[in-house]
């Protein structure tokens, strides 16, 4: 809801003060440097007039740009293109994943006691359950492991770390355990430099919005 006022906000201000702005830096405009506001539809830039030029500051997302890749057969290819189908699927669930765990931290430094941190730690236990459960259920064997891998690196912390940290070691060595029983593991740790090298590759492009 905040964030459709967000929207909203940013989407119906400058229509209605888009003709008194023309009117100010009509009005205001000198030779000499002056700091504003640019009214840019959609959205609200600061802005530094030059020798009567209105020059709009704005921040740009860092871009990385990849050479071509070559395959050096069809099946590396289609290798590559279901990759990039499941890191489409699984980053966005890494991504929730990697705030909950960010948020929870935070929220239990405000708990006054062990005993309030753990009720806490229950109820986010069964809400976690409850709604990715179904989700989960929907993935394949590979995209389960790449999940593992990007909550990796949107946390910086294998699988492994985060359970024992939160819900103990005997948790952790219980689902290691259970894991390791369909091939996975979860102190499996993400390295974009070697062996996730083409992983990285596809994160970066998708979050860029490449794919």
């Amino acid at each position: 809801m905040i964030r459709f006022v967000q929207i909203w906000l940013l989407l119906t201000v400058p229509l209605a003060f888009q003709a008194k702005a023309q009117d100010f830096f009509a009005d205001n405009a000198s030779p000499a440097k002056q700091r504003t506001t640019l009214y840019l539809l959609p959205n609200v830039y600061p802005a530094v007039v030059i020798d009567g030029d209105t020059v709009a500051c704005m921040s740009l997302h860092d871009f990385i740009k990849y050479s071509p890749l070559r395959f050096g057969s069809n099946r590396e290819q289609l290798q590559y293109t279901k990759l990039i189908r499941d890191v489409k699927k699984t980053l966005p669930y890494a991504k929730e994943i990697a705030m909950i765990i960010t948020e929870t931290y935070e929220y239990m430094e405000t708990l006054p006691d062990d005993k309030a941190r753990q009720r806490h730690l229950n109820q986010m236990e069964k809400y976690l359950m409850e709604a990715y459960t179904p989700k989960m259920k929907k993935l394949t064997r590979s995209q389960g492991q790449l999940l593992m891998k990007l909550v990796d690196r949107e946390t910086n912390s294998s699988s492994y770390h985060i359970i024992d940290a939160y819900m103990g070691s005997a948790k952790a060595f219980f689902y290691n355990a259970f894991a390791s029983m369909f091939g996975n593991s979860l102190k499996k740790r993400y390295n974009p430099y070697a062996e996730d090298r083409l992983t990285e590759r596809a994160c970066v492009l998708v979050e860029q919005g490449a794919f």
